[in-house]
């Protein structure tokens, strides 16, 4: 089964090609990265383009993986656009993958994980999950500032791709292990799992997962 993963969550994001098959197997045949502030011009040319390389159409796409956020607000809007619009015309299932999920599984940990990505603005998004043999539970997903990371881990693993959230850690003497950036590879991997556990969604109910309010959002309130 072909399956197609797009991650334009942060100022670089990339499009995975997978094939994928039973018992969890996903084999990602190559992942194009895609350069920030133009991922509306790029990406379906992007994703044309790959599926010729490997001599597919979009028809032959079985279902598609996408990073659902927490990120850029720009940047999730124009990649779940895309992938709306392509898996309503094809009438294939979605899976929303969640960045943080996927570095809480990155950490090949058990337990209580705490994942971390930095939320610029001296913010963090932090993501509490509970993994387990058969996959991960979310428990919660929120955004806290640096101070407030130490009343936050309660006890579980925290892991974070991000140097300055390491440090923020570190500083505090928290236990923090360093993983690797999610890229769309990781979200094809995942998506396919939720897949396979029959998590998906019709175009129609994908929505970001922003966290945090946007701009917008925020003025208007305190305008009001």
């Amino acid at each position: 089964m072909l399956l197609l993963a797009a991650d334009t969550s942060g100022k670089h994001g990339s499009i995975a090609l997978a094939q994928c098959g039973p018992a969890d197997e996903c084999r990602v045949l190559e992942v194009v990265p895609l350069t920030g502030g133009t991922f509306s011009a790029q990406l379906v040319p992007q994703i044309a383009g790959l599926l010729e390389k490997h001599g597919y159409t979009k028809q032959d796409i079985a279902a598609f993986a996408v990073a659902s956020g927490p990120g850029s607000f720009t940047g999730l809007r124009v990649g779940l656009a895309a992938i709306k619009a392509l898996a309503e015309v094809l009438n294939k299932p979605i899976a929303a993958v969640s960045r943080l999920e996927v570095v809480a599984i990155s950490a090949r940990s058990h337990g209580k994980v705490l994942s971390a990505l930095d939320a610029g603005r001296n913010e963090i998004f932090l993501g509490e999950y509970e993994i387990v043999d058969s996959g991960s539970q979310m428990i919660r997903e929120w955004l806290v500032s640096p101070d407030e990371l130490e009343d936050s881990i309660d006890g579980a693993t925290l892991v974070t791709p991000y140097t300055n959230v390491l440090e923020a850690a570190r500083a505090k003497s928290l236990p923090v292990l360093a993983v690797e950036h999610p890229h769309s590879d990781a979200i094809a991997r995942l998506g396919w799992r939720k897949i396979c556990a029959g998590q998906t969604i019709s175009p129609a109910e994908l929505e970001a997962n922003y966290i945090r309010r946007s701009d917008a959002e925020i003025f208007a309130k305190s305008s009001s």
